[in-house]
């Protein structure tokens, strides 16, 4: 079974890419863990998540930066070649659903508009 869930912040604000029945919002999130390092810190994973068409549409209408997102997707391996003609992997989490736990900003709509 492929499935993850995160609860993190927005790290920017989502924006949309492409049109039509193709639409998708790449978004980055900070994951706090759960327990501290060595030094006493609790440390931050920033997790790079892939949102289409009515998932992206509606982050991309409602949350903002510091906002906080619960989501709940897959994770798939995608593989490019570097300058030197290496082979790279990156891992995405591909969002399946995404709930609006808080928001930073209560006038988000007005800014949104502006």
């Amino acid at each position: 079974m492929n499935q993850v869930v995160l609860v993190g912040r927005l790290c920017a604000d989502p924006e949309i890419i492409g049109e039509g029945e193709k639409q998708r919002s790449i978004v980055t999130i900070a994951v706090n863990r759960p327990f501290k390092n060595i030094d006493g810190i609790y440390e931050t994973d920033f997790i790079r998540c892939i949102l289409w068409n009515n998932i992206a549409l509606n982050t991309f209408e409602y949350c903002h930066t510091g906002d906080v997102i619960g989501i709940k997707g897959r994770l798939q391996t995608r593989s490019y070649e570097d300058e030197d003609k290496k082979k790279k992997y990156v891992m995405d989490v591909i969002a399946e659903k995404v709930t609006f736990l808080s928001s930073n900003n209560k006038n988000s709509e007005k800014e949104r508009k502006e």
